[in-house]
């Protein structure tokens, strides 16, 4: 009887302490990290992911970090080949396909929206869509490996990914679905309220780092451009933002912490 009840109690511990549906949904589209299945699953359900991207971002941020770190015991460049390897793997190279599929539409539309719309749908990948994941994977390459010489913090490696991701959730938020399909499956119904709790912890573990405010500015400039080129937003474009929000915000940091002494620097003999 007592080993009955305690088998009892540990299974009631563990319904108490499941995990939130949303975070689990969020966890399973962003990343390929292995996760309980969903219990009476429906469509509807999917809007609750999106309030948990950020920490799901953290997570891949912390896979990133680590192994950007460990690389970074032997060499800076593999500090940026084991961070970028890292990141492909973690992400499934999701938001990789989004930016793919987003450049092939682009290049092929020339200003008609049906042509965009058609080709954004198309599952090929075309020579606009190869070259801009070339140019991504390098200039992640690139920026981790400088970062690793620059010795940046373990803590805005993994940070970044979180703002990206909260990008993610602002702009399907604040913009209409151009296309049926994941943009429009995580249109927010009213979340507002989770959204802006979301953003005052990062922003206030960012102002532990103070450097990551810089990560909110490619999230401005990410929904401005949608609003004015798209009129909207669509799954691959919210994945491309990721992408784009990702590296220009380790862009900024980096020649932030390289400009700010020079420029300390230039003041400080200016004045002698």
């Amino acid at each position: 009887m007592v080993g009955s009840n305690k088998v009892a109690n540990v299974i009631s511990m563990r319904n108490r302490f499941t995990m939130p549906t949303g975070f689990i949904l969020a966890m399973t589209f962003l990343t390929r990290l292995p996760m309980p299945k969903v219990v009476n699953f429906q469509p509807e359900d999917m809007a609750k992911a999106v309030v948990w991207f950020p920490l799901a971002g953290m997570v891949v941020g912390l896979f990133v970090a680590s192994a950007w770190w460990l690389g970074g015991l032997v060499h800076p460049a593999l500090a940026g080949l084991l961070g970028l390897l890292m990141w492909v793997w973690v992400t499934g190279a999701l938001h990789l396909d989004g930016l793919s599929d987003l450049t092939d539409a682009l290049g092929a539309a020339h200003g008609n929206q049906a042509r965009f719309l058609a080709v954004l749908s198309d599952p090929h990948v075309g020579s606009f869509g190869v070259v801009a994941l070339v140019l991504q994977l390098l200039v992640k390459w690139v920026l981790l490996s400088l970062a690793a010489y620059d010795t940046l913090s373990f803590a805005v490696l993994v940070f970044i990914p979180a703002w990206a991701r909260l990008g993610a959730a602002w702009w399907s938020l604040s913009l209409p679905s151009i296309k049926p399909g994941l943009g429009e499956t995580f249109a927010w119904q009213g979340k507002t309220r989770q959204l802006v709790w979301t953003c005052c912890f990062l922003l206030a573990v960012s102002s532990l780092q103070p450097v990551l405010f810089l990560a909110t500015l490619p999230l401005i400039f990410w929904r401005t451009w949608l609003s004015i080129k798209l009129g909207g937003q669509t799954g691959d474009a919210l994945g491309a933002g990721i992408e784009v929000n990702e590296s220009l915000s380790l862009l900024l940091i980096l020649l932030t912490i390289h400009v700010l002494p020079a420029w300390a620097l230039f003041v400080g003999s200016a004045s002698l």
